[in-house]
């Protein structure tokens, strides 16, 4: 990511972190993503460099006050201003707000671990099953019959918030289903300023194992950081933890994957 996505970014999280995001905002932004993502003309038209940004911005109150609550336009005009790439990334910016508004939600409800845990476990069970990722990933059905699938799953069986993050990400905004469930688990992770790392192992951690290797992974991030378990018995032993950029290896599969890359 470049240095002026990431300021604008940074710029987009300020004001939805100094916002009150409670009553209807989060699906108020998600309403507004769906609208851009519609209109190929609307995004081209919110997102011209060559119009000027108070313009922009008077384009977005026009459509959207007195239809969506008072923050949420206030936020997209503000977002207006900003110089994107394009229309899409436009859009994506707004979704990944509308993303953290759920999750500042679920915060407040204090439901967001469990949240977070959820959004995982559900990826993984996605993506263990075939059927069930090419059913999602799917795109000669129809977006809203996808997610109803994933709402007859989830059904009294998750948090608000995740049933609505897991219904947004069936439209695999980064790539995949699981990849961008892979960056909601991420944002909820940093509402509490931690970072998520995956363990892969053969053989479930004990709740010693999990202390210990969370306490060696926070103090070298230098802040805390959540586990993810995944049970693969094809690690044949050991542990692969990925964490950011990072894996360490310390698993047979992969030790003696290097030693056929050394030999072969």
């Amino acid at each position: 990511m470049s240095t002026a996505s990431d300021t604008r970014l940074s710029a987009l999280d300020k004001i939805v972190d100094g916002s009150d995001t409670s009553g209807s905002f989060a699906s108020d932004l998600f309403s507004v993503v769906d609208l851009l993502d519609s209109s190929a003309m609307l995004r081209r038209a919110i997102t011209d460099p060559g119009t000027p940004e108070e313009a922009r911005a008077g384009l977005v109150h026009g459509l959207l006050d007195g239809k969506v609550a008072g923050p949420v336009a206030a936020l997209v005009a503000d977002a207006a201003k900003l110089r994107w790439g394009g229309g899409r990334t436009f859009a994506a910016a707004l979704e990944r707000q509308a993303v953290r508004a759920e999750l500042i939600s679920a915060n407040g409800e204090g439901t967001l671990e469990e949240t977070e845990d959820e959004l995982f476990r559900f990826a993984r069970v996605v993506e263990s099953n075939p059927g069930l990722r090419n059913a999602l990933g799917d795109r000669s059905v129809g977006l809203s019959e996808r997610q109803d699938l994933v709402g007859e799953l989830l059904a009294g069986r998750s948090t608000k918030a995740t049933l609505t993050l897991a219904k947004r990400a069936v439209a695999a905004r980064e790539r995949t289903f699981a990849h961008t469930i892979e960056g909601f688990v991420t944002l909820a992770a940093a509402q509490k300023n931690r970072l998520v790392a995956t363990v892969r192992v053969a053989q479930p951690l004990s709740g010693e194992q999990r202390d210990r290797l969370q306490a060696s992974l926070s103090k070298q991030a230098g802040r805390q950081v959540a586990l993810q378990e995944i049970v693969d018995p094809d690690v044949l032993g050991g542990i692969r933890v990925e964490l950011g950029d990072e894996v360490v290896e310390g698993t047979v599969a992969g030790r003696l994957e290097a030693a056929r890359r050394l030999f072969g």
